[in-house]
């Protein structure tokens, strides 16, 4: 027996700490994908009806839920981002002063930079505006869906950046700097907030159909946060999600438990000798997220289980309105199931002058293709959250990179314009129908109330029970925030908070 002893305890002393650990993390790994199979319902136990929207029962993911600062007025974010550049004085920024001085020199505004030069004189827009609703906002004839809903929607005029190039523009106004590498919005939110949904991911990218944005995956990473918090592009035309269900002589689902169970070992022996690497806890928690999806998000992109209703009030019955019909439907769906922010695009740098909103060439032709694709399907989208009750509890936001400029650009287009963009907000108890800062005669330049991306960022944070100024990550020795050292929460819209509880 003392024999016996003394080899066991010889053996002890060849233990290494590493590869305690290891032997520790695979059992604490066996448990965690035990307890993913019970809420996959694998186990004996059935699943909850609920399971494909909570967040109860999960622990150590990096999606939980976490408290506001205060009391939000929002659960959730859908930005309709309209990639290229709409002109706010063809849309909704009426210019009776264009009409009268069509044809005449922009004059008294200083040195006029145009991106790709050819200025020429100030045009005149060739689209009639009318007065819509008991608000009296003006909107253009190429919006007449988004403009009958004008007592729901805040508009404001007066939005600037620094930027005339898209690709800056678009990192300015989706990760708060012109510089490429920073955290996106959503990712910000995402870390923030979590997300009340385990088997989502907690921030979708969906973009158009015809493919993605200027800048690409640039507008939706997660910069220096946690890998974990960036978007998860779903697909606007056919699956989705690619393969989200594995062709049935691939594996079995023995098979695939044990594969996973094996590949976890592997990650949490890595994870021991790289500590810290969240890229790799990322992909930890990737995995495990795919796993709960296969359950989960195939009903939630079914709009099959939609009625044929809810499909005409999308625009998904013509083909010109079921690209982008098609993506606010999603949209709708994934906060419905809890998803904490959704980003739509429409715009795809395929073809530049002719698939994303850039009116060089021809603002008849450019907004005249683009603004009849998402008209319908964002009003429908609206009306829909607020038949359903959901529009109080979510942020909707239309905007783009930058506007257009009010003088033309050989004749018949318009070159870029940071000076000036109109963007406009729904839901989240804001009050509809405001009209918030404005722009000069012509729309030229933003003068009253002048919006940075620094500002709406604050104030969407602000909706969601977060304090700018304390939503802070520690990189590079200092503490980074989305808004660096700006922002100013939009009075309009921001209103009063009450603390949390």
């Amino acid at each position: 027996m003392s024999g016996l002893c003394d080899r066991r305890m010889n053996l002890s002393r060849f233990v290494s700490r590493r590869d305690f650990l290891f032997e520790a993390g695979s059992g604490i790994s066996g448990l965690a994908l035990l307890h993913l199979l019970h809420q996959d319902g694998l186990l004996a136990a059935e699943p909850a009806t609920s399971a494909c929207a909570s967040a109860q029962g999960f622990t150590g993911s990096p999606y939980l839920p976490k408290p506001p600062h205060f009391k939000p007025r929002a659960k959730s974010v859908i930005s309709l981002f309209m990639s290229g550049g709409v002109s706010h004085v063809d849309t909704f920024d009426y210019k009776p002063a264009l009409a009268k001085r069509h044809g005449t020199p922009l004059e008294g505004k200083g040195e006029i930079r145009v991106r790709q030069g050819f200025p020429g004189p100030l045009m005149k827009s060739p689209y009639s505006f009318k007065q819509c609703g008991q608000s009296g906002i003006w909107a253009s004839e190429l919006f007449p869906h988004v403009g009958s809903m004008a007592d729901d929607l805040a508009f404001i005029y007066s939005c600037q950046g620094k930027s005339s190039d898209h690709v800056l523009s678009h990192y300015e106004w989706n990760t708060g700097s012109i510089l490429m590498g920073f955290p996106s919005v959503g990712s910000w939110v995402t870390y923030g907030l979590g997300s009340e949904n385990q088997n989502l991911p907690g921030f979708v990218v969906i973009y158009d159909a015809r493919g993605g944005p200027f800048s690409g995956p640039a507008n939706w990473n997660a910069g220096f946060l946690p890998a974990a918090y960036q978007g998860t592009v779903f697909r606007s035309t056919g699956d989705p999600i690619l393969d989200l269900s594995p062709p049935s002589e691939y594996v079995t689902p023995q098979q695939e438990k044990a594969r996973l169970e094996q590949l976890n070992a592997m990650n949490q022996h890595h994870a021991a000798k790289h500590p810290g690497s969240t890229e790799l806890a990322a992909r930890i928690a990737s995995y495990e997220l795919a796993y709960r999806m296969q359950m989960c998000a195939p009903e939630a992109v079914n709009l099959s289980q939609e009625s044929d209703e809810t499909k005409r009030l999308y625009g998904l019955d013509h083909p010109v309105t079921e690209p982008f019909g098609k993506q606010c439907l999603l949209a709708r769906r994934m906060v419905e199931r809890g998803v904490r922010f959704v980003q739509l695009y429409s715009g795809s740098i395929i073809n530049q002058n002719v698939d994303t909103w850039d009116a060089h060439a021809s603002i008849v032709d450019n907004h005249g293709q683009h603004a009849p694709e998402v008209d319908k399907p964002i009003a429908g989208l609206i009306a829909d959250l607020k038949r359903r009750g959901l529009l109080d509890e979510t942020l909707v936001i239309w905007h783009s990179e930058f506007g257009r400029m009010p003088i033309s650009q050989r004749g018949i287009g318009r070159d870029h314009n940071p000076g000036a963009m109109t963007t406009f907000l729904a839901g989240a108890g804001i009050q509809g129908g405001q009209k918030i800062g404005a722009t000069d005669e012509f729309g030229y330049k933003a003068e009253q109330q002048v919006v940075s991306c620094h500002d709406l960022h604050a104030t969407v944070l602000h909706l969601l029970g977060m304090d700018h100024k304390r939503l802070t990550y520690y990189f590079n020795g200092r503490h980074m925030r989305l808004t660096d050292v700006h922002g100013e929460l939009i009075p309009q819209i921001a209103g009063e908070s009450r603390p949390a509880g």
